[in-house]
């Protein structure tokens, strides 16, 4: 059986699908989706949400699914071995162009976490019984044990917070002070290009203009945060809005689109991360000292070589 011949005995199967979940409606969760988690039980003082059991949950699940894809990985690699390494050889090669060399395999493998992290989480609101499943309270209110990990913005702004602190661990360690500073208050004109009394001139206004960047590095908290919060709840809100209207058909439409949407959103995450991360490592201290390294090792290499 050729490899055409086989996807096209399999295209009824396909069709088949498409028309199940287009004509079957799709649940939405009751009352709409809230914008604060709620709380399922107390561990002494501290609430556990919703939220939070999603994220322990398809973590788990991510990991084993993983392992079991994967196993001991081999030389000549099995079918789930070889889908995993194709898309994470895929994903290296895109964020290899933006952070650098020689800063890839330092910051690949929590990008490549935050990818399929948060790709998970916002995928989780569109898995059956999402909205269904729960627990009934004595007073009788209904609360979902799985809440969308994403449309929490706990969630997300704790995602930000660590991509944040590891931009500045790899900037200090990999860039070092005196790189963040001059980048940040250093004149960024050019004294071959510009006029000495020019370039003078211009010192005291980027160094002003060192402050507004602080701001706008702050700032990424907020807007990384919002943008993936703001993007995950708006999905869930109108899958349930079209559920309302007509709960057939109609949401599925949307529903294959969030499954876009989710992949776009994980991946402007990571791609924003690594950009944030290569503005600064790429920079003079960067490339340069890793050329200069390179360089050094060759000279080495070449007076360690024996004479002809």
């Amino acid at each position: 059986m050729t490899p055409r011949s086989f996807r096209w005995k399999k295209l009824p199967f396909v069709a088949s699908l498409l028309w199940l979940a287009a004509a079957a409606p799709v649940f939405g969760a009751e009352g709409g989706v809230q914008p604060k988690s709620d709380i399922l039980f107390n561990v002494g003082d501290y609430g556990v949400t919703n939220a939070m059991v999603t994220t322990w949950f398809f973590s788990l699940i991510l990991i084993l699914l993983v392992r079991l894809a994967v196993g001991r990985p081999k030389l000549i690699p099995s079918r789930g071995q070889t889908v995993v390494e194709t898309v994470l050889t895929g994903l290296r090669d895109i964020l290899e162009t933006i952070v650098g060399k020689h800063m890839i395999d330092k910051v690949f493998p929590l990008l490549i976490s935050f990818f399929f992290f948060i790709l998970i989480m916002n995928w989780s609101g569109l898995l059956p019984g999402a909205g269904s499943i729960g627990l009934i309270s004595q007073d009788g209110h209904f609360t979902t044990v799985f809440r969308p990990a994403d449309s929490d913005l706990n969630t997300t702004l704790a995602l930000t917070i660590v991509s944040f602190t590891a931009w500045l661990y790899f900037v200090l360690r990999y860039a070092g002070v005196g790189v963040l500073l001059k980048d940040l208050f250093g004149n960024k004109a050019s004294k071959k290009e510009v006029h000495i009394a020019l370039y003078l001139a211009l010192s005291p206004v980027f160094f002003l203009v060192g402050f507004i960047e602080i701001i706008s590095i702050l700032s990424r908290l907020l807007s990384l945060s919002f943008r993936l919060f703001g993007n995950v709840f708006g999905g869930e809100s109108l899958l349930d809005a079209m559920y309302n209207i007509f709960p057939y058909g109609l949401p599925s439409i949307f529903y294959f689109m969030e499954l876009m949407v989710g992949v776009v959103q994980a991946f402007v995450f990571v791609v924003l991360t690594a950009v944030y991360i290569g503005l600064i490592c790429n920079h003079e201290g960067g490339d340069h000292d890793h050329a200069e390294e390179g360089h050094g090792e060759a000279t080495d290499n070449h007076e360690k070589a024996p004479a002809h």
